[in-house]
């Protein structure tokens, strides 16, 4: 092909054709450098309080953000034994469908249940969980665009790790005022602790099926991204031009105030 030609060509190429190509020299570089650090993730995981990468069960990470490891946490209204118990559903006044504690393995069929048995008054799933397993909030979030229905996350309402996939399957999401939504990388095992190759397997699954699904949702691919980067005893606090720049709210969003 001759330069002229070539150059032709890549006039042609629409900026969403350039932003998928960037997206995806960065999620594969960001693969890359997690799969370093899993042998070193998987040495050290027995210092971190209430971690380990081999099981599904969330926690509150201790402090800070990516970008001020040494900050304090912001603290959801819910105590941590409510957070950490398996997910309970809760139908409340105009439609809204309550989703807390933690999405314990099997937390998606009895949310289908749930909204095979009442689906026809659910409006909304407002949500206040620490996470839990990806398979579960994969499934949920499905679920919830297909039913059509709108996600929220009240005010000091806590949506993090593996929680904000769910978020994005509403058809309007909405992030309250003061309501903490985070990211970080996420883990999914079973009972027993994998070797450090099962790990990076299961990671760059894991990272496939999640970036596939955010970006099917209409979640900017950046998102995701910062969960990469951000260690998995921490968590990276979304701002409001987070929330709004990677379309994971619709509405008005207050996650964490910007300074």
């Amino acid at each position: 092909m001759r330069i002229g030609e070539t150059l032709t060509a890549l006039k042609r190429l629409d900026d969403g054709t350039v932003m998928r190509g960037a997206f995806v020299v960065l999620l594969s570089l960001s693969v890359v450098f997690f799969m370093i650090d899993v042998r070193d993730i998987l040495a050290t995981n027995a210092k971190l309080p209430n971690f380990d990468p081999a099981h599904d069960h969330p926690f509150l990470p201790p402090a800070g953000s990516k970008t001020d490891l040494n900050g304090p946490a912001v603290s959801p209204s819910s105590p941590i034994e409510v957070l950490t118990k398996p997910m309970r559903l809760e139908l409340g006044p105009g439609g809204v469908l309550f989703v807390e504690g933690t999405l314990d393995i099997g937390a998606a069929s009895r949310f289908a249940r749930e909204i095979e048995m009442r689906g026809e008054y659910v409006r909304t799933v407002a949500l206040n969980s620490p996470g839990g397993s990806v398979s579960d909030a994969l499934a949920i979030s499905k679920l919830i665009r297909e039913k059509g229905l709108n996600t929220k996350v009240a005010q000091r309402a806590l949506c993090a790790s593996s929680c904000p996939i769910v978020l994005a399957g509403g058809v309007e999401r909405l992030a309250e005022k003061d309501a903490v939504v985070g990211v970080h990388q996420l883990f999914s095992g079973g009972d027993d602790r994998p070797t450090a190759e099962q790990a990076v397997s299961a990671a760059q699954s894991t990272t496939a099926q999640v970036a596939r699904h955010l970006d099917a949702m209409g979640i900017g691919p950046g998102l995701w991204i910062n969960a990469l980067e951000t260690p998995p005893d921490r968590l990276y606090y979304l701002t409001t031009k987070d929330m709004s720049y990677f379309k994971l709210a619709t509405g008005p969003t207050s996650a964490k105030k910007e300074k």
